[in-house]
């Protein structure tokens, strides 16, 4: 039986764990880093040996490489999972650029399968394009699959595809155990994606909209419980999603309420959390040039979407208007110094771990980017 030739176009961290799942299973896959000039043969034996795309950027091993057109031409399968970090405006068109260089050199009888997030009626707009940058009819000449993903360990239960068109190699490449999924129409798959992304959003919204008024008296209740383990970290995973869907449901009253009363939750946060640290130095008499801000936060720098990266990027500029000295900290926290107070933010559960490690040996203020806000010390 001859092999499944799959290129996966994009060398995120979704991009990477699709293909080593696919290499494992003894198809011939390529991988196009959007960097590089060449797609990376990933044989069964590397994808086996680095379980992720971390682990195979820092050890470099020698792989066989081949040009991108030539990987693309020969593509039965052709994953597309890029890595997307502009912002605004330009977002958009950088998702179109990359989805054209990814289709390009496609080739009657090919399949492409979308893992970005394209909001209600987007796979519209991405089948006209394959039309038009191909010359292939999509359903007659070249196939076309929805497949959002962002929790590589919990991946849609069905792919949405033109006329419900099933493939069984497909469906046999994706499938891991007994977790079988089904195919479904595109726009079908596109509301299943919507409603989830909403209702998640519009939850989270509700817990940070509620926080904000429980007073430090009934914080440490272990009714909140729950709540105190949802970090920034969290809050922002999937938003490119939401985000995609505002201009879905334009003039839709409710739906679109709650996607940018969601977002606007999310922003009104963070502003929060500027506000806590700010109050913290002045309750504590903390003097801003005295005093160290470490935003601790291990961020997966390959992962497709760069919801946290631009979070990060917000917060550290915003804290710099009022505090000089605020540094960034990823995986251990060594930036201490003897003459500076120190407040740490930690922005997820690991990174808050971590700080409880390190006040052993030193002393400073933890506030957790949490519903909460919680400070410690």
């Amino acid at each position: 039986m001859m092999k499944s030739r799959v290129v996966v176009f994009g060398l995120s961290t979704e991009g990477y764990s699709l293909a080593r799942q696919i290499a494992i299973k003894g198809a011939d896959v390529h991988i196009i880093d959007e960097s590089s000039s060449s797609s990376i043969l990933l044989k069964p034996e590397i994808a086996k040996t680095y379980p992720d795309v971390a682990s195979l950027k820092e050890e470099e091993p020698l792989l066989s490489m081949e040009p991108i057109n030539v990987a693309i031409s020969k593509a039965q399968y052709l994953f597309f999972t890029p890595r997307i970090r502009k912002i605004g405006q330009d977002l958009k068109l950088e998702v179109s650029s990359k989805f054209k260089d990814a289709i390009a050199g496609l080739k009657k009888g090919s399949s492409i399968i979308y893992c970005l997030a394209t909001g209600v009626g987007g796979n519209a707009e991405n089948i006209a394009l394959v039309k038009h940058v191909t010359g292939l009819d999509v359903g007659k000449s070249i196939s076309y699959y929805y497949f959002p993903i962002n929790d590589f360990n919990n991946t849609p239960k069905v792919i949405g595809s033109v006329n419900k068109k099933a493939d069984k190699n497909l469906l046999s490449l994706l499938t891991v155990g007994k977790n079988e999924k089904k195919f479904i129409e595109i726009s079908s798959a596109e509301y299943i994606h919507a409603i989830s992304t909403i209702k998640s959003f519009s939850s989270l919204s509700s817990i940070l909209g509620i926080c904000r008024f429980v007073n430090s008296d009934t914080k440490s209740d272990t009714t909140f419980d729950d709540f105190k383990n949802i970090y920034i970290d969290d809050m922002v995973n999937g938003l490119y999603d939401l985000k995609s869907l505002g201009s879905s449901f334009e003039g839709a009253g409710t739906l679109i309420y709650l996607i940018n009363g969601s977002i606007r939750g999310i922003s009104s946060y963070s502003k929060r959390l500027i506000d806590v640290i700010r109050i913290t130095l002045k309750k504590n008499e903390l003097k801003a040039s005295k005093t160290k801000i470490i935003l601790f936060w291990t961020l997966d720098t390959n992962e497709m979407r760069g919801d946290r990266i631009e979070m990060l990027n917000n917060l550290t500029t915003k804290l710099r208007d009022y505090i000089g000295d605020v540094e960034t900290s990823q995986g251990s926290l060594d930036s201490f110094h003897d003459d500076k107070a120190t407040v740490i933010v930690a922005c997820s559960s690991s990174d808050y771990k971590k700080t409880q490690e390190s006040q052993k040996d030193q002393e400073f203020f933890v506030i957790k980017a949490n519903p909460l806000c919680e400070v410690e010390r």
